[in-house]
C-alpha cells in the first residue's frame, strides 16, 4: 500500500473517530436530518453506534414507502424519553389498523410537535378518545381527508398545546367548539378545507394571535368568522359567503380569492359586496395584503363607481400580476390609504381568475371595454412584461401615495425578459424622496398562501 494511500486512511479513521466522540445529543439531532432508514444503518458502524439512533429527538415515517412490519420494529427499538417532533405520514388502506398504535407509541414517548398526514388514505379514519387527553403536545398538525371526521365524544385535554392545524377534516361547529375548549393557551390556529364548519366563533380564546383559514368551492369552510382577540388574519376564500363578524383587534391581514378552474362561474355582484364588507372590517388594520383576485374584484367594483373605505394601512403588500385587470382596484386602494409608508409589489401570478371573465361581465352591465380598462398596454399577463410596463406600472403606484417612504417591486426572474437596470423609475414633486428598490427573484407559488 502506499503511503499515500495510508495517509489517506489516517484522515478518514481520524475524521470517523472525531464523529464518534461527539456526545449523543449532538449526534442524534444530526441524524435527524437523514431519512430513519439510513439513520438506522448507523448502527451497523460499531458498537459506539449501535443505540445512538434510538434516542433521535425527531421521527419521521414515511409509510407510504416503509413496511408496516418496517415501522412497527423501528418503533420498537426506540427508546426516547422525550419526542420532540413525530411525523406520521400514510396513504394506504391496508395500513389503517396499524395507525392508532403508531400515534400511541408516539404519545407514549411524550411528544411536542405530532403531525400526522393521512391525506390520501381513502379509507374512512376516525380519531380515537385516547387522542384528545395529552399534556405533552405543543403543536399539532392533522391533514386527513375530507370524508375522515374529527368528533371527539371525551373531554378534550390538550392544555399545553400553542399550535394547531386542521386540513382536510369533516368537523362541525360543536366540535371544533370542544376542541377549543381543551386548548386554553392555544396561539395559532390554522383550518385548511374543513367542511361543515359554519360559524367560527373564537370568543372564549383569549390567547388566540394567528389565524389561517384556506376555503374552496367543493368545502366551503366557515361563513361567518368571530374572532375578536386575534393579530393576524391569512385567509384565502372561496367564492362562497365569508362575513367578518368581529376582527376587531388585527393589526396584520392576507386576503385572497381562490379561483377554481373547473368551476369557472364568476359571481360578481356578490363577490363586490364580500370584499367591500371585509375592507370595511379590517380598515384599521395597518398591515395589508391583497391578493391578485380579491384586488380584480376591487376592479370590478371601482369602474362601476363603489364607494371604498378609507384606510389606515401602513404597510401595504399587493401580490399580484402586472395586469391591466388589477389597474382600476390598486388605484383606489392607493388613494383610499393616505398614511402608506411602504409598498410592495410582488408580480406573480397565482391562479388568477381569467380577464375574459371580468370581460364578460363588464359588457353584462353594459361597459365598454375600450374605456373602463385604464391601462390597455398591460393587456397581457406577467410573462410578456417589458422594462416599460414596470415603469408604468411604478409610475401608477407613486402617482398615487403621498406619504410614501420606500417602495419594493420583486419580479419573477423567470419570466423577466429584460435587465432590471433597463426600468426608467420616474419621480415625482410631492414623493421624489421615496426609496425605490426593483429586484428579480425566484418567486413561488408556495410562498404565497
Amino acid at each position: 500500500m502506499s503511503q499515500g494511500k495510508m495517509a489517506d486512511d489516517r484522515r478518514i479513521k481520524a475524521a470517523v473517530d472525531l464523529i464518534s466522540n461527539l456526545p449523543d445529543e449532538i449526534l442524534q439531532h444530526i441524524l435527524c436530518f437523514i431519512p430513519i432508514k439510513v439513520a438506522i444503518t448507523t448502527s451497523l458502524l460499531s458498537r459506539r453506534w449501535k443505540h445512538v439512533w434510538c434516542e433521535i429527538p425527531s421521527l419521521s415515517l414515511d409509510a407510504t414507502i416503509l413496511t408496516a412490519a418496517s415501522v412497527n420494529k423501528t418503533l420498537s427499538h426506540y427508546t426516547a424519553p422525550k419526542t420532540k417532533s413525530f411525523h406520521l405520514k400514510t396513504y394506504r388502506r391496508e395500513y389503517t389498523p396499524h395507525i392508532n398504535r403508531w400515534i400511541k407509541c408516539a404519545m407514549s414517548h411524550n411528544v411536542e410537535n405530532l403531525s400526522l398526514d393521512f391525506w390520501a388514505n381513502s379509507y374512512p379514519y376516525k380519531v380515537p378518545d385516547f387522542f384528545y387527553n395529552s399534556s405533552s403536545f405543543r403543536q399539532l398538525n392533522i391533514k386527513l381527508i375530507f370524508f375522515h371526521t374529527i368528533v371527539p365524544e371525551c373531554t378534550v385535554s390538550w392544555k399545553f398545546l400553542r399550535k394547531l392545524s386542521l386540513s382536510g377534516c369533516t368537523l362541525s361547529d360543536e366540535s371544533l367548539a370542544k376542541i377549543l375548549t381543551g386548548c386554553p393557551i392555544l396561539e395559532y390556529l390554522t383550518l385548511c378545507h374543513c367542511s361543515e364548519l359554519k360559524v367560527l366563533d373564537l370568543r372564549k380564546s383569549l390567547r388566540l394571535r394567528t389565524l389561517q383559514i384556506r376555503r374552496d368551492m367543493s368545502v366551503p369552510g366557515p361563513t361567518q368568522i368571530v374572532a375578536p382577540h386575534i393579530h393576524s388574519l391569512r385567509l384565502l376564500n372561496s367564492q362562497l359567503s365569508c362575513t367578518f363578524v368581529d376582527v376587531s383587534s388585527l393589526t396584520k391581514a392576507k386576503l385572497d380569492i381562490c379561483y377554481v378552474s373547473v368551476n369557472p362561474n364568476l359571481k360578481a355582484d356578490f363577490l363586490q359586496t364580500m370584499v367591500l364588507k371585509m375592507l370595511e372590517k379590517i380598515q384599521n388594520v395597518e398591515k395589508l395584503t391583497f391578493g391578485g383576485n380579491f384586488i380584480q374584484i376591487l376592479s370590478l367594483a371601482e369602474i362601476r363607481g363603489v364607494s371604498f373605505p378609507m384606510l389606515k394601512v401602513k404597510t401595504l403588500t399587493l401580490d399580484t400580476d402586472i395586469c391591466q385587470y388589477v389597474i382600476p382596484g390598486i388605484e383606489r386602494l392607493l388613494q383610499n390609504s393616505p398614511d402608506l409608508e411602504t409598498l410592495t409589489a410582488l408580480s406573480r401570478d397565482f391562479n388568477s381568475m381569467p380577464g375574459k371573465y371580468l370581460d364578460q361581465y363588464l359588457k353584462s352591465q353594459g361597459f365598454n371595454l375600450n374605456t373602463c380598462w385604464r391601462s390597455t398596454s398591460l393587456n397581457n399577463r406577467g410573462v410578456d412584461l417589458t422594462s416599460e410596463h414596470v415603469a408604468s406600472f411604478v409610475e401608477l403606484m407613486l402617482k398615487h401615495t403621498k406619504k410614501l417612504d420606500k417602495m419594493l417591486v420583486l419580479l419573477d426572474e423567470r419570466f423577466l425578459q429584460f435587465e432590471i437596470e433597463d426600468v426608467v423609475v420616474p419621480t415625482f414633486p410631492h414623493n421624489k424622496n421615496v426609496n425605490v428598490v426593483l429586484c428579480a427573484t425566484k418567486l413561488m407559488v408556495s410562498e404565497q398562501w
